[in-house]
C-alpha cells in the first residue's frame, strides 16, 4: 500500500485545513477507519457466507451477484438490489441482524484510529456539535463510544437502517439523517470525515464538504479530483490546526 504526504504545508494545505475546521460548526464521523479499526484489517467473507446460507433458505437460489460477495456489507447492498418479489424478499432485518450480531463481536476488541480520541475531544472543547454517520449499526457504535467514554460528546449516533440496507452509503440516507439532528446548522457549515469513496459520494449529495481520512496515493487522488476539501493521512495535522489560535 502507498502512502501520502502528511507535511500539508508542502502541499499548500495547512491554511485550508484550518479555515476548513473554522467554519465547521458540526462534525459527522464515519466510524469503521475515521474513529476505529473495526475488523483489524481481516476480511469480512465469513460474515457474507453465513448471510448467504441464510438468504439461500429463505429465498432458494441466489442471484450470482449475491453469490459472488464476499464482504459483509456489499451482500447486504446486493440482497436489498436483488432480493425477490414478494412477501418472502420484502423482509431484510434478518441479514440486518448477522451483520450486527458480528459487529458487536468485533467492536469489543476494536484498536482505537490512532489521534481518533484525541480528535474528539479537542472538537468537543470547540463546541463543535459532533455525530456517527455510519453503515455499521447503531448499537456497536454506541458501545464502542461508551467504553471509550466518548459518547457523551456526540449529539447523534447515526447508523444504518436495519430494514433496508439499499439506504448505505453512497446513498446519502444516513447523512440526511445526521443533519435532522443538529436543525440550525446549515450543511455548508458541516464537516464530514471520511476514509472511503462512498463517504464523499454521501456527503456531496447533500452539499455537506469533506475531509478524507485516507493513507492510499490512489483513493486520495481519487477523493480530491471529486473534491474533497482536503485529505489527511493522519488526524495529527488536524488536531494541530484545531489547536491553532482562531482570528476573532
Amino acid at each position: 500500500m502507498t502512502t501520502i504526504c502528511t507535511r500539508y504545508d508542502a502541499h499548500g494545505e495547512a491554511d485550508t485545513l484550518r479555515d476548513l475546521l473554522r467554519r465547521t460548526k458540526a462534525v459527522l464521523l464515519d466510524f469503521d477507519g475515521p474513529v476505529c479499526d473495526l475488523f483489524g484489517g481481516a476480511c469480512t467473507a465469513y460474515i457474507a457466507d453465513e448471510v448467504k446460507e441464510r438468504a439461500q433458505r429463505e429465498w432458494g437460489r441466489l442471484d450470482p451477484r449475491v453469490r459472488d460477495c464476499a464482504d459483509s456489507h456489499g451482500v447486504l447492498r446486493r440482497l436489498a438490489e436483488r432480493r425477490p418479489d414478494g412477501p418472502a424478499g420484502a423482509r431484510l432485518d434478518w441479514a440486518d441482524a448477522i451483520v450486527t450480531r458480528h459487529e458487536y463481536t468485533a467492536v469489543r476488541q476494536a484498536a482505537a484510529t490512532p489521534g481518533a480520541d484525541e480528535l474528539v475531544l479537542a472538537l468537543a472543547r470547540l463546541e463543535k456539535a459532533l455525530l456517527i454517520a455510519s453503515n455499521n449499526s447503531e448499537g456497536p457504535v454506541r458501545e464502542y463510544l461508551e467504553r471509550r467514554y466518548l459518547l457523551g460528546h456526540f449529539t447523534a449516533v447515526c447508523g444504518r437502517d436495519p430494514n433496508e440496507p439499499g439506504l448505505m452509503k453512497p446513498h446519502p440516507d444516513v447523512v440526511r439523517r445526521a443533519l435532522s439532528k443538529i436543525d440550525g446548522i446549515h450543511p455548508s457549515r458541516t464537516l464530514l470525515i471520511g476514509d472511503q469513496l462512498t463517504d464523499l459520494a454521501a456527503a456531496r449529495a447533500e452539499g455537506v464538504p469533506f475531509l478524507g481520512f485516507t493513507r492510499d496515493e490512489g483513493t486520495a487522488a481519487e477523493m480530491r479530483r471529486l473534491g474533497a476539501r482536503s485529505v489527511v493521512g493522519s488526524f495529527e495535522p488536524v488536531v494541530g490546526a484545531l489547536s491553532t489560535p482562531q482570528p476573532c
